[in-house]
């Protein structure tokens, strides 16, 4: 798929390694967490990797979907911050783009996604109670 217009300028190429820092100081957005929300451009960044799974987090690949876990540490998650944004990333106009942690600060972007859709999910939370969680499409 190929990026929006006014993101191409980015030009992230899919399988090629970034910096994350380097991507923050040209978009913008949260620089840790795993949905980062830039306020000036219309994208939304999603960060995956080994390291969620001590949290609850299981991000991956079904067949030709991703599966890719919502934003909270502890408690029942909610559509709020990044996976309200997440969600209505198509109605709000956003971009998508995936990346994976490859080593500290270091991710390969994946490519731009289309949200199709959530489940709830039993997943632990920081402090090992199990929780609601979403798991987006």
């Amino acid at each position: 798929m190929a990026q929006r217009d006014d993101v191409k300028e980015i030009r992230f190429v899919p399988g090629k390694i970034y910096d994350r820092k380097e991507i923050h100081a040209k978009l913008g957005g949260q620089r840790q967490g795993g949905i980062s929300t830039p306020k000036d451009k219309p994208v939304i960044l999603l960060f995956t990797g080994e390291q969620g799974r001590h949290y609850g987090y299981e991000d991956g690949w079904q067949g030709e979907m991703f599966f890719y876990t919502g934003e909270g540490r502890f408690g029942d998650m909610q559509f709020v911050r990044g996976n309200r944004a997440v969600r209505d990333h198509l109605k709000e106009g956003k971009t998508l783009l995936l990346f994976q942690y490859i080593s500290k600060g270091k991710v390969r972007f994946l490519g731009e996604m289309v949200c199709i859709g959530y489940d709830w999910i039993q997943a632990p939370d920081m402090a090992g109670r199990i929780r609601q969680a979403i798991r987006f499409k």
